[in-house]
């Protein structure tokens, strides 16, 4: 498999694995999504089986600030029912007692003649009388659940029983405690529903239509309702093979979702809805309006406190939405999510990338363009299409979205790989000398000025050599200058030759010195740069390097080598000796590998020779290797306090007549570096933007031309 299509595959399972299996935020771009559904395909009004009593701000002006007594609500309450409505239901929560009982009053005016305050006493309370009014009017009145449990209230509330089809209950939304009416109220009503919600995001999309409250099944206030209406003595639930629940009461079936849950199908707000409960004290509405309906009484005229936003964009009071619920039912409108659409939306997904795997790698760019808008405007129509035909709430978000990632990586993987071909082919028709030595020039471009570092630091000598075995290859140098006292060098030789080498070499460089630069110990910087290597190494090369920092203060060298050749220390008294190998393997070699730290301690004229492993593998004719004793012995038979470009051209001499006419096998890289101790002042900046000027660095080593064996 090409990597476009590895890749392509890679995002396919990547995206497959978030539908099947959504975070977080998965499901709040599918709610997103199913938002837009609703707004663009809001519900029709179709028919009128709610009615809503609202006590609005007109009502409010006229009968006095909410809470009214409850005798009022019992007047509101009696009125309705003499139209002989199929059942009320009171969304609010009464809770407390009534403060405007006589009683009440009574204990409130401590002036009052004690005669005056036996008669209020034995009056009927506020309460009872709202009561008496629930008791007549098959009314439903509502609870709250609670996430943690109320003290007041630790029994659980009563509800309607409910029979289980399989005989063991699903697992629903659970409610720890819970809040209703007045126990004189609770009992009084020919039923009690739940009137919480689930908002996501402050948007109310579900409802519970059957909850565990307290451990008790508990059904939506709008469920109870029909409950009541229909005369039904308890609620069936009976699971469906799509992971759906079947709640029926009576001749009703209501599809619910797998935890009890149920979607709004939402349609726009409709002030034919609504009647003003001032104009019902005033017996001015139509009786008709409530005549065998279902009628809801709440607060809309208390601001913005029981408005809840809907997916249309709209905020409507928390009692239309109980309306709305009544709507859908009575009209089978139902939104549900199945468990098997993940597995849809997943296998659009494949049908699609693997469309895509198949057209773009061997089709123009038009093409391939074309073949994606078909794919998503399929996609879209998949979603549109089973949402207006079946209610089914289709994800298509993701599936589009995984479609869009795998398309850009096959395009892209697919544009690279045609534009890295071209590149092939011309490079291979303009591959020449000139062209050859112009990237020759350009890597040793890459190499430091070591004579402007000899000019910045007073107390440093460098001088260094690097001949590539081919015009470019893979060894490397580099010098920097990591603060006023410290001096960072490296000496590289990255696997392999030629042009290939040389490109990796030139990141290898870069990486090493960007990790050094950013401080602490050198071992640290080294693994480092390993994983950052790691990561950007397609051909699994490696690099050996022998890096170090000298504290031009103290002599104090800090040094790593991972995989390299030791280097070797020519001491101000002339003995030689070969630095330990500390540090750990060639870098890319293993993963998250930690490598260590050395020190050693320079004295003053003390030089230190850092090579490749190109100088002690060089060969002969007679395929002999020079070797490092040949090298010990041009080292040993240095002039005392020979300078650095001394030590390098003494030993490039001696390589050259060992080698005589053989081609070179390997880059041959030389850095040698003498401390003359503590200078008086720190050292100033290193100026690296300076130009390249190895004949200054190393007078006479390097000719202008490339040299090669």
């Amino acid at each position: 498999m090409s990597p476009a299509r590895l890749a392509a595959a890679s995002l396919l399972a990547f995206f497959g694995a978030l539908i099947l299996v959504p975070p977080a935020p998965v499901e709040a771009l599918r709610e997103t999504l199913f938002d837009a559904y609703q707004r663009a395909f809001p519900r029709e009004r179709k028919s009128a089986p709610a009615t809503i009593v609202e006590i609005d701000e007109r009502t409010l002006a006229e009968r006095g600030q909410w809470p009214w007594p409850r005798t009022q609500m019992a007047e509101l309450v009696t009125r309705v029912a003499a139209a002989r409505p199929a059942a009320i239901g009171l969304d609010m929560l009464l809770s407390e007692a009534d403060r405007f009982s006589p009683h009440a009053l009574a204990a409130l005016m401590p002036d009052l003649p004690e005669s005056a305050a036996r008669q209020m006493r034995a009056l009927t309370s506020n309460d009872a009388r709202l009561a008496a009014a629930l008791r007549n009017s098959k009314a439903v009145v509502a609870i709250a659940g609670l996430e943690a449990p109320d003290p007041r209230r630790p029994a659980a509330p009563v509800a309607a029983p409910v029979r289980w089809a399989s005989g063991e209950p699903a697992e629903l939304r659970r409610f720890a405690g819970w809040l209703g009416s007045l126990d004189e109220l609770d009992r009084a009503a020919a039923g009690r529903g739940l009137i919480s919600s689930d908002a996501t995001g402050r948007i109310v999309r579900r409802v519970p239509l059957l909850a565990d409250v307290a451990g008790t099944v508990a059904p939506a206030l709008t469920l109870e309702m029909w409950r009541v209406a229909t005369g039904a003595s308890a609620f069936s639930v009976k699971p469906l093979r799509n992971g759906l629940l079947e709640v029926a009461v009576g001749e009703i079936r209501i599809p619910a979702q797998g935890n009890g849950s149920i979607w709004l199908h939402y349609g726009r707000h409709d002030a034919g809805r609504f009647v003003s409960a001032a104009d019902v004290f005033a017996g001015k509405v139509d009786p008709e309006l409530f005549k065998s309906k279902l009628v809801l009484i709440g607060v809309t005229g208390l601001g913005l406190l029981d408005y809840q936003a809907t997916p249309l964009g709209e905020r409507l009071a928390g009692v239309e939405l109980h309306a709305q619920l009544i709507e859908q039912v009575f009209d089978g409108a139902f939104l549900v999510r199945p468990a098997w659409t993940p597995w849809v939306e997943a296998a659009m997904l494949l049908a699609a990338v693997l469309l895509l795997m198949w057209i773009v790698p061997t089709r123009r760019v038009t093409v391939s363009t074309l073949a994606l808008a078909g794919v998503l405007v399929a996609l879209l129509a998949a979603g549109a299409g089973a949402f207006l035909a079946q209610g089914v709430l289709l994800d298509i978000a993701w599936p589009g979205l995984g479609v869009l990632f795998a398309f850009a990586v096959l395009l892209a993987a697919t544009l690279s790989e045609a534009d890295r071909q071209r590149r092939a082919l011309r490079e291979q028709a303009a591959r020449s000398a000139g062209e050859l030595a112009a990237a020759y020039r350009i890597q040793m471009g890459l190499l430091p000025d070591l004579a402007a570092v000899t000019r910045a630091l007073p107390s440093l000598q460098l001088a260094a050599l690097l001949e590539p075995a081919r015009t470019v290859g893979g060894d490397f140098f580099d010098c920097l200058q990591l603060d006023s006292h410290r001096v960072f060098f490296v000496v590289g030789d990255v696997s392999g030759k030629g042009m290939g080498a040389a490109v990796f070499m030139a990141l290898c460089k870069a990486t090493i010195k960007a990790s050094v630069a950013r401080g602490g110990e050198l071992g640290g910087a080294m693994t480092r740069a390993g994983a950052e290597i790691s990561r950007e190494n397609p051909e699994q090369l490696f690099v050996t390097a022998f890096a170090g920092v000298l504290d031009l203060r103290t002599g104090m060298l800090e040094c790593c080598n991972a995989g390299h050749e030791p280097p070797y220390l020519l001491t101000a008294e002339g003995a030689l000796e070969r630095l330990p190998n500390a540090g750990g393997p060639p870098l890319c070699t293993l993963d998250q590998f930690e490598y260590s730290t050395a020190y050693r301690e320079l004295r003053p004229g003390d030089c230190l020779c850092v090579l490749s492993d190109g100088i002690t593998e060089a060969m002969n004719e007679r395929h002999a290797l020079y070797g490092s004793h040949q090298l010990e012995l041009a080292l040993k038979f240095l002039p005392r306090g020979a300078a650095p470009s001394e030590m390098v051209g003494k030993v490039r001499e001696d390589v050259r007549r060992f080698v005589g006419k053989a081609i070179a096998s390997d880059d041959i890289t030389l850095l040698a570096l003498r401390w003359s101790g503590p200078s008086a002042a720190g050292e100033p900046d290193l100026d690296e933007s300076a130009d390249v000027d190895l004949d200054a660095a190393v007078p006479g080593l390097l000719d202008p031309v490339v040299r090669r064996h």
